[in-house]
């Protein structure tokens, strides 16, 4: 038993710590509980997120996970498309999305938005996000804030795990 437990101890203990750091600090999978992404993502679909933002550089159109600023879901994750970096102005009106004056093509939205924002101008470090389906997204056009800070980030999706299978 003693012989046992010397050889196998230090393996399992080792995987369990390399198992966290992985899930802390490299990837993750998570899976959609709502239809706020819908066609791109549906209900219950699990995503790999990778989370080593730092080496990775953000643009217009990522899938990003993050903590919302929304009071009493600040701990909760929401997974959107980033559609303003810093400095990006914002408009919807028509119908479309409007980035710094200029329309943007989404041939991923499940329809045509019915409503109008902004215009508003993403602060310093940082961004904003819309759902694909965003006639009954909870996004940052319905939030007080419609800014999400880069440390509330959680990493960017690279995969729909379902799509692999």
């Amino acid at each position: 038993m003693k012989k046992f437990l010397k050889q196998w101890v230090p393996s399992i203990a080792i995987g369990i710590i390399l198992s966290l750091f992985i899930r802390s600090y490299v990837a993750e999978a998570m899976r959609v509980p709502t239809d706020s992404m819908v066609p791109t993502i549906k209900v219950d679909d699990r995503l790999l997120v990778e989370k080593m933002l730092w080496l990775t550089t953000l643009k217009h159109g990522d899938i990003v996970v993050f903590n919302p600023p929304v009071a009493g879901d600040e701990q909760k994750k929401y997974v959107k498309r980033l559609m303003g970096l810093p400095g990006d102005t914002i408009e919807i009106k028509d119908g479309a999305l409007f980035r710094n004056g200029e329309k943007i093509d989404e041939p991923y939205l499940k329809e045509t938005m019915n409503y109008t924002f902004g215009p508003v101008t993403v602060p310093e470090e940082h961004y904003f996000f819309l759902g694909d389906n965003r006639n009954i997204s909870y996004d940052a056009h319905l939030w007080e804030t419609p800014f999400v800070a880069k440390d509330k980030l959680i990493g960017k999706v690279v995969a729909d795990v379902n799509d692999l299978f």
